[in-house]
């Protein structure tokens, strides 16, 4: 079992709308040595919020000189996988080695689907048809495929990223983790228990070698959504998005000190887990670095002390 813990954190979302804030909070960042910056995706979500996961990427990959920067998760069904192709790989030539292209399905507002021409009963299906074409495409194979939703003809994207993109799927279902062992290079798991994390490491693992697929290094982690203010901070943040009761997720989403977040997580680190993406629902830039840090060094020694 790998014995380093890796956090990231979801970057706020106001810090795009001021550009010397995102600059600072980016130099922070990497200076203290956190992971990974994550951005969430939306086109029109719950009423219209949304931030485009791809172009917020972007803008952490030219502020910064060294940090992992991580889709999490892009809602792919949404889109063509031909220009998204072309999009990653422009991404990658901005921040070569440093981009990891997470992708899921979306679905917590169908209206969301429906306003971008998809059907929200096939964007299942859609995933299934892009993910292989998208992960050619950033080979630099040249595609040819007629699909139920996609036809390419002699298709390429060049030049291809000099280092490959990881490509990690989100998702708690077992098509999710279908489409983690046929096309992915890891899974990020969001709103589930220690034991099903577990659980579905195996089963992923199970899948990928009834298929036949190695993957040497599977990139598994938990996005998690905490609260360094307190409970009533982050509960009125995540009922501002979703526009449901806060308890429907409370149990996955420790707020408190980071002493109280680390705590809360620890199980999921004897699970195996060691790579987390926290989402500071509630925190400004600083807390949410410092919070972020801290669970990181906790955990460390936790993992370090106990030789989980």
């Amino acid at each position: 079992m790998e014995d380093q813990v890796t956090v990231g954190v979801r970057v706020p979302h106001t810090l795009f709308e001021d550009a010397p804030a995102l600059r600072d909070f980016v130099a922070q960042a990497e200076d203290v040595g956190i992971d990974r910056l994550c951005v969430g995706d939306h086109v029109t979500f719950k009423g219209g919020q949304g931030f485009d996961g791809l172009v917020h990427a972007t803008a952490l990959a030219a502020v910064s000189t060294r940090i992992t920067v991580q889709t999490a998760v892009y809602l792919l069904p949404l889109r063509h996988p031909v220009p998204v192709a072309r999009q990653v790989a422009s991404l990658a030539a901005l921040a070569p080695g440093r981009l990891i292209f997470g992708v899921g399905l979306g679905g917590d507002d169908p209206a969301e689907l429906r306003a971008c021409g998809v059907d929200p009963a096939t964007r299942g299906r859609r995933m299934n048809e892009a993910m292989p074409v998208l992960r050619s495409l950033l080979s630099g194979a040249e595609v040819t495929t007629s699909g139920e939703f996609f036809s390419l003809d002699n298709v390429s994207i060049r030049p291809a990223p000099t280092t490959p993109v990881p490509l990690v799927v989100g998702g708690r279902s077992d098509p999710a983790l279908h489409r983690v062992a046929a096309h992915g290079d890891g899974w990020l798991g969001i709103w589930i228990s220690p034991e099903r994390y577990a659980s579905s490491c195996a089963r992923i693992a199970e899948l990928a070698t009834g298929s036949g697929r190695a993957v040497p290094r599977w990139q598994h982690g938990m996005h998690v959504w905490c609260g360094f203010g307190g409970r009533p901070e982050l509960a009125a943040t995540m009922e501002r998005l979703y526009q449901v009761p806060f308890e429907k997720f409370e149990r996955y989403c420790p707020y408190g000190t980071p002493e109280e977040v680390a705590t809360a997580l620890l199980p999921y680190v004897r699970a195996g887990c060691r790579s987390f993406n926290l989402i500071p629902g509630d925190a400004d830039g600083r807390t949410t670095i410092e919070g972020a840090l801290a669970v990181r060094g906790l955990l460390q020694d936790a993992v370090s002390a106990a030789a989980l």
